[in-house]
């Protein structure tokens, strides 16, 4: 619909119609709260952007307020989505619930209502990226932790649960069911808490060997400052002829002068940091891949056997897959359900490829 479809309605409005405006009116209220409580946790440039949108959505309040002819007597809930956002703005920190605003921006009504001016449309479609925006900050900040512990979990989960199945299904004794469920944790979990110390640890040692050293910085003042080797120093790292020599002249001066730090040749790139700590990478993939694997092992622990087991630590893990699935397309700003059943359908499938198995080689052993 065009603008001036827009702004040539002259029908009088209907009943129905003063109950949609009614119902826009209050979930516009309910995004602007949305938006003031998630100001109240944060801080600076996200606080201010935060508190705009908030007053975006007051434009459109007062819109539909002026159409209504000022407050009416009686207003609709706001929907489920917007009271459990505004339940969660309020409790919780603001990665998820800018992620499920995203999504609920993206679902705008006003392209298609006669009643929304050119402007709230737009306004809504910009909303949608500026929330986008800020969720992509908080995504920023938690996707190493995140992607750690979701990988961890779910490769216990999967992986301890085939086994489990595969195992349980040819037949032997509840307690061999058990033994190998937790051996499969411990093998496993070991098995990435030594990979991933293994892993960062290499990645730091190789960093180390190939940063720039400090080998040559206290010969740098004794350098003839016309005929000297650090340009190449330079030109070794990467800048070219001309850049490399001007940057040797500067460090070379600057080691001359009295008072001036000691130069150096070379600066920290900070990599270390990024690639974290060997210990700590290790210890949270162990403890990440034990608490999925617990999970399916849960029901021979607590003494259940057969059918029953099999059962319960099928839904157990499914709950488990759901929950994490459905995180992870909030995190990424896709629908959560897709997301889940994809996790659900991957782990379900693993394990009955297992069951398979562990029947094949139940019936041919017996």
């Amino acid at each position: 619909m065009n603008e001036e479809d827009r702004t040539t309605v002259t029908a009088a409005p209907t009943p129905r119609d003063r109950r949609r405006w009614a119902r826009y009116l209050v979930e516009e209220r309910a995004e602007a709260k949305i938006y003031r409580r998630l100001a109240a946790r944060r801080s600076g440039e996200e606080r201010a952007i935060l508190l705009a949108l908030a007053d975006a959505e007051g434009r459109h309040e007062a819109h539909w307020l002026e159409l209504l002819g000022g407050e009416p007597a009686r207003l609709p809930r706001p929907g489920l989505g917007g009271r459990m956002l505004g339940w969660m703005a309020q409790r919780f920190g603001s990665i998820f619930v800018l992620a499920l605003a995203q999504n609920a921006e993206a679902r705008s009504p006003y392209d298609d209502e006669p009643y929304a001016t050119a402007a709230m449309a737009a306004d809504e479609k910009v909303h949608h990226e500026v929330v986008r925006g800020l969720a992509a900050r908080g995504r920023r900040r938690l996707s190493g932790t995140f992607r750690a512990a979701v990988f961890g979990a779910n490769d216990g989960l999967v992986s301890n649960l085939a086994l489990v199945m595969g195992i349980g299904a040819t037949g032997v004794a509840p307690g061999f069911v058990l033994f190998s469920g937790i051996a499969g944790l411990l093998a496993g979990a070991l098995s990435m808490g030594a990979g991933e110390f293994v892993s960062v640890r290499s990645q730091r040692e190789l960093l180390a060997s190939t940063e720039p050293s400090d080998f040559a910085d206290a010969a740098i003042p004794h350098l003839d400052i016309d005929a000297n080797e650090l340009a190449l120093v330079y030109r070794a790292r990467g800048m070219d002829p001309e850049e490399a020599l001007e940057n040797a002249r500067r460090v070379v001066e600057d080691s001359r002068r009295p008072g001036l730090p000691n130069p150096r040749a070379h600066e920290a790139s900070g990599e270390h940091e990024i690639v974290g700590g060997a210990w700590g990478a290790s210890i949270s993939s162990f403890l990440f891949f034990a608490s999925g694997a617990i999970i399916p092992v849960l029901p021979w622990i607590f003494g259940l056997s057969g059918l029953a087991a099999v059962v319960l630590a099928l839904a157990l893990v499914g709950i488990a897959l759901f929950v994490t699935g459905a995180m992870v397309g909030l995190l990424s700003g896709g629908p959560p359900l897709r997301r889940a059943l994809r996790q659900l359908l991957i782990g379900y499938g693993a394990a009955a490829v297992t069951y398979a198995l562990g029947l094949l080689f139940g019936v041919s052993a017996g």
